[in-house]
C-alpha cells in the first residue's frame, strides 16, 4: 500500500511539472507579441509602423530576457506630387478639394493629412554615365553637376552621394552633406567602357535609398546624367523601375545625346522618370544643361504630400496603382505611378 502511495504521488508530481512546462508555450501562441527586431515585423518605406512597449510585470521580467512589443501595422501611403499649368509653371496654391485620388482604383478610405512640402530633407543620388558614349560634353556635365550640388544642398539638412556607371558601377563619394567632398567626387569620374544604366539605378535605390527614417520624412531622388543607352545591365528595366519604386524615389534624367534625333535611349529616360513621378530633360545646347539642373531644383522645393489609408487594403506584397488628377482645367499632376504593399 504504502508503495502505491509513493507510485501515485510521483504521478501526480510529474503531471504538475509537465502542465507548468506547457504553459510558457500556450502563452507565446495566444498573445500577439513579436520581440524587436523580429522578422515578422513588417517593413516597407511606404507604411508607418508603430510598436508601443508592453510593461513587463515581474514575473515576466524574471523568466525573460528582452522585453515584449506590440507590432500595429498603420496603412498609411504617403505620396509627393508636383501640380503645374499648361505652361508648365508650378501651381503651389491648391488645396485638397482640387484633386482626385485613387489607390487601386478606388477613392481612399480616409485623407489624414494634406499640404504643400518645401522643406522636407533631401537625400540624393548623382548618377553620371561614365561610358565611352557621353565623352563629347563630360567636362562640361561635371561643371553642372557640381554647381547644382552647390545650389541645393543644405549644410546639416541634406546630404547626397555620386555614382558613376559604366560596365560597373562605382561609388566616387558616399553620402556626405559636404559639397566640396561631392564636387571630388564628380572629378574623379573619367569616362570609358560600356553602359549599364539599370543596373546603377537598382543598387542605388536598392543600397542607398531603400530605407525606412522612423519619425521624419525625406524626399529621395535619384538624377541621372546619361544617354540612357543601355547595353551591359544584369538587371532589366522593369527592375530597375520597381526598385525605385519600393524605395520611393524620384528619377530626374537629364540627356547626355547631342546629336538632335530622337533616340532609344530618350525612350529609356523618359520611362524611368515617369514611372516614379519625376521627369527627364533632353538639353541641345550646353547651356540647356545647366537650365536642367535649375528645373530640378526648383521641383525639390514645389511639391505636395498627401498622406491616406487605402480602401480594402491587404498586405499581400502586390503592386498598387496611384492616379492623381486635378479638379481644375489645365492642371497636370506629376506623381509616382504606384507602390508595392508590405507583405504579412
Amino acid at each position: 500500500m504504502e508503495f502505491l502511495r509513493t507510485k501515485y504521488t510521483g504521478i501526480l508530481c510529474l503531471i504538475a511539472l509537465m502542465l507548468t512546462a506547457a504553459q510558457v508555450p500556450l502563452r507565446a501562441q495566444t498573445n500577439s507579441y513579436v520581440g524587436p527586431g523580429s522578422s515578422l515585423a513588417p517593413s516597407n518605406p511606404a507604411f508607418n509602423t508603430s510598436a508601443p512597449t508592453v510593461p513587463p510585470t515581474d514575473s515576466d521580467q524574471a523568466g525573460q530576457d528582452s522585453v515584449l512589443t506590440i507590432k500595429k501595422r498603420v496603412d498609411e501611403v504617403n505620396v509627393l506630387f508636383i501640380a503645374t499649368d499648361k505652361h508648365g509653371k508650378f501651381v503651389r496654391n491648391l488645396g485638397q478639394n482640387d484633386f482626385s485620388i485613387l489607390d487601386d482604383h478606388k477613392p481612399p478610405q480616409s485623407i489624414l493629412e494634406f499640404h504643400r512640402e518645401t522643406d522636407l530633407p533631401l537625400e540624393m543620388g548623382l548618377l553620371v554615365d561614365v561610358s565611352g558614349s557621353v565623352h563629347s560634353r563630360f567636362d562640361f556635365e561635371q561643371q553642372a553637376a557640381t554647381g547644382f550640388l552647390q545650389h541645393v544642398l543644405r549644410r546639416g539638412f541634406d546630404k547626397a552621394f555620386v555614382l558613376g556607371f559604366n560596365n560597373r558601377s562605382q561609388i566616387t563619394q558616399d553620402f556626405t552633406d559636404n559639397v566640396s567632398l561631392l564636387s571630388r567626387g564628380v572629378q574623379r569620374l573619367h569616362d570609358g567602357g560600356g553602359t549599364a544604366l539599370y543596373d546603377a539605378v537598382y543598387r542605388a535605390s536598392r543600397d542607398k535609398l531603400l530605407k525606412e527614417h522612423p519619425g521624419h520624412s525625406v524626399r529621395k531622388a535619384i538624377i541621372i546624367l546619361s544617354d540612357g543607352e543601355d547595353n551591359q545591365s544584369e538587371f532589366t528595366r522593369a527592375q530597375a523601375i520597381e526598385m525605385a519604386q519600393r524605395a520611393e524615389v524620384i528619377i530626374y534624367a537629364i540627356s547626355t545625346d547631342d546629336s538632335g534625333l530622337i533616340l532609344r535611349g530618350d525612350n529609356v529616360l523618359e520611362q524611368l522618370a515617369e514611372a516614379t513621378g519625376g521627369r527627364a530633360f533632353f538639353p541641345f545646347k550646353m547651356k540647356d544643361i545647366t537650365h536642367a539642373f535649375a528645373a530640378i531644383e526648383d521641383e525639390l522645393r514645389s511639391q505636395y504630400v498627401v498622406s491616406y489609408k487605402p480602401a480594402d487594403f491587404d498586405a499581400d506584397g502586390r503592386y498598387r496603382t496611384i492616379e492623381i488628377t486635378s479638379l481644375k482645367k489645365d492642371l497636370q499632376v506629376r506623381a509616382r505611378k504606384g507602390y508595392f504593399a508590405p507583405r504579412q
